[in-house]
């Protein structure tokens, strides 16, 4: 199966908050897939690992 996200897609939480890039994919395992992502927050450059369940493609134009 084909991963949801690539790196370099934007994306954001469901949930919301900042337009995020992925830069990595994370193929675990147990099957599932993590995606490693950053965003800036102001000036500092942020990164986190988040679970495809929690994301969802950005709607930039």
């Amino acid at each position: 199966m084909a991963d949801k996200f690539k790196p370099d897609d934007l994306v954001e939480l469901k949930s919301g908050g900042p337009v995020m890039t992925v830069e990595r994919v994370n193929n675990l395992h147990s099957g599932e897939v993590s995606y490693g992502c950053s965003w800036f927050a102001g000036a500092k450059d942020s990164h986190k690992i988040f679970a495809e369940a929690a994301l969802k493609l950005a709607d930039v134009e």
